[in-house]
């Protein structure tokens, strides 16, 4: 049976976001020392691979197919892959390495605000020196596409290879289109983000490929994944509540049950709900107003549903490109 393939990064916070996340799943990495730590698996998913690559690397592995899922940056996805709609899928965004790809420009040009301003600078500076304004960044793709949205061509792209925001300070370009979590990088290189120069909101994603090999053990495993996280992720906002009825659930009962979003997964007598945690106090009343004498709440663990969107919702995109 061939593995199904899950790419991670292979350091930085990304790296430790990944795995964090995965083990609160249940699903903790474990590397394969034989191999360089360039390998591993997923404890408690039969059959998963674990490739360890660089961020950007996970996003050109799964647009060429060669593995089934990775999680990396919306930012890497969006620029790395130049066919990123056509092959690859987000199928959850993670909440982690949360950052914005932006166009700063130095602080110094005070005129320049938005990017209509910079359209002019671009203008007359090619009109001045006789050559293009240097955009310094690792962004292309997700540079050409933003500027040409916004009717920008006098321009060139310098490719960073280092600090992009130290491009403007060494000479090597007039501005820069960089990630930024909090703009003090930025400021402390007397740069400036422009009013509507936000690219985009990244965060850490589990992808899918939509060029792999996908299979019924490989859907099977997706599945299996996907129902992990969406278990840790619903026991992480709800509470399992405890309590025995004297007379049963009345009818006005469970009304206000439904109203407060609990849901009863017991029957009439003892009964255990499971309760949204902002719900939790009114429910307590309510059932002690209906006899319980005593109501206990903990939380889960993991709450396990019949049914995965996500992975229903994947499944249907191949099925209609025939894949």
């Amino acid at each position: 049976m061939k593995p199904f393939v899950v790419a991670l990064p292979s350091k930085g916070r990304i790296q430790e976001g990944a795995f964090a996340f995965l083990a609160e799943a249940g699903l903790p990495v474990r590397r394969d020392a034989e191999a360089r730590d360039y390998l591993g698996a997923l404890d408690g998913l039969a059959g998963a691979e674990v490739q360890l690559l660089s961020a950007a690397e996970v996003a050109r592995a799964l647009e060429a197919g060669r593995v089934h899922v990775g999680i990396t940056g919306e930012d890497l996805l969006r620029d790395e892959a130049a066919s990123f709609e056509e092959r690859i899928a987000i199928l959850k965004p993670l909440g982690f390495s949360r950052a914005d790809v932006v166009v700063a420009v130095p602080q110094s040009w005070i005129d320049v605000r938005s990017m209509a301003d910079l359209d002019d600078v671009c203008l007359a500076f090619r009109a001045r020196n006789h050559r293009h304004l240097r955009v310094a960044t690792k962004y292309v793709a997700l540079t050409r596409a933003f500027f040409s949205a916004h009717g920008i061509s006098d321009y060139r792209i310098v490719e960073s290879v280092g600090a992009t925001e130290g491009a403007p300070a060494a000479g090597t370009a007039e501005i820069v289109v960089d990630i930024t979590s909090t703009g003090t990088t930025l400021a402390a290189n007397r740069l400036k983000v422009l009013e509507d120069g936000l690219i985009l909101r990244s965060e850490a994603n589990l992808a899918a490929s939509l060029a792999a090999p996908w299979t019924e053990e490989a859907f099977a495993a997706l599945r299996e994944l996907l129902d992990r996280m969406a278990a840790h992720a619903d026991a992480a906002r709800l509470y399992e509540v405890d309590a025995v009825l004297p007379e049963g659930i009345s009818g006005a009962l469970a009304a206000e049950i439904g109203a407060l979003g609990a849901e009863l997964a017991g029957e009439a007598g003892a009964v255990t709900l499971l309760c949204p945690a902002a719900s939790l106090p009114a429910l307590s009343r309510a059932l002690r107003a209906a006899g319980a004498g005593t109501v206990r709440a903990r939380r889960p663990d993991y709450v396990f549903r019949a049914d995965n969107p996500i992975f229903d919702a994947f499944r249907a995109r191949l099925d209609a490109h025939g894949r």
